[in-house]
């Protein structure tokens, strides 16, 4: 089992729900500052934090399985082929877990997940994103496919990457200068001029692109929004792409 499960932090939780149920996500779990939302496809966690602080506004990669341990031992098997992964049993502060780390020093955690959920009020044509920004696109590919990830053709001839999860969401690989990082996309397999219209009811900055393989919605972050000076790690919107389903 293998779910796309981002932890997104925010001090704006309330504008981020009204964001998430206009995209058409379903709310499955509130518990103090933890709330989760289901999508047609994956799921986002949104973790609520104190405004300015460093994380507000970040978000982390993280996936779900269905067992940590298994999990853990098919992910070594895989890189003793790659080389490019390490999977180690951890307690972190929420529980039992695993953390994954790629060549290039990024980790992320591998959570457990039900199999199955109970997504029927979410749009079945909203997918989440996680995005891993890397100097080493290609090791970090080897790590999502170490991991589960399936291969996804992509109509670019560059290092990017696309992997589908079993059980939900999708993950990329983007090339980039710097640190490694992660952020948050969506894709909608629907009419996205009528995704635009729903959202732009609902209050929402919208923008939309046209692109070389498809269209994109850009909507206003809530983050930042919310700040007098946007953190760096704080895109000024949010994308939705249109999903080439003749690709998948």
């Amino acid at each position: 089992m293998l779910r796309v499960r981002p932890v997104h932090f925010t001090s704006r939780p309330e504008k981020w729900e009204e964001l998430l149920a206009a995209l058409g996500l379903a709310k499955t779990v509130d518990h103090g500052p933890w709330r989760e939302f289901d999508a047609g496809s994956g799921r986002l966690a949104l973790h609520v934090t104190e405004p300015g602080s460093p994380d507000d506004g970040s978000t982390s990669l993280g996936v779900e399985v269905g067992d940590l341990a298994e999990f853990a031992r098919r992910t070594g098997l895989a890189a003793e082929e790659s080389g490019s992964t390490t999977a180690e049993l951890i307690t972190a502060d929420h529980g039992e877990s695993c953390r994954i780390t790629g060549r290039d020093g990024f980790s992320f955690l591998a959570d457990l997940g039900a199999r199955e959920v109970d997504s029927g009020g979410a749009d079945p044509a909203v997918t989440v994103v996680g995005v891993w920004f890397t100097a080493e696109p290609g090791p970090a590919a080897m790590t999502l496919q170490d991991i589960g990830g399936r291969f996804r053709p992509v109509p670019d001839a560059d290092e990017t990457a696309d992997f589908t999860a079993k059980n939900g969401g999708v993950l990329m690989v983007r090339p980039a200068s710097g640190p490694p990082r992660s952020s948050l996309g969506f894709e909608y397999d629907g009419d996205l001029a009528a995704l635009r219209d729903r959202l732009t009811a609902a209050g929402l900055e919208v923008s939309e692109t046209e692109e070389a393989f498809g269209r994109t919605l850009h909507v206003a972050n809530p983050d930042a929004a919310g700040a007098a000076i946007p953190a760096a790690h704080v895109p000024p919107t949010l994308w939705i792409s249109q999903r080439l389903t003749e690709l998948v």
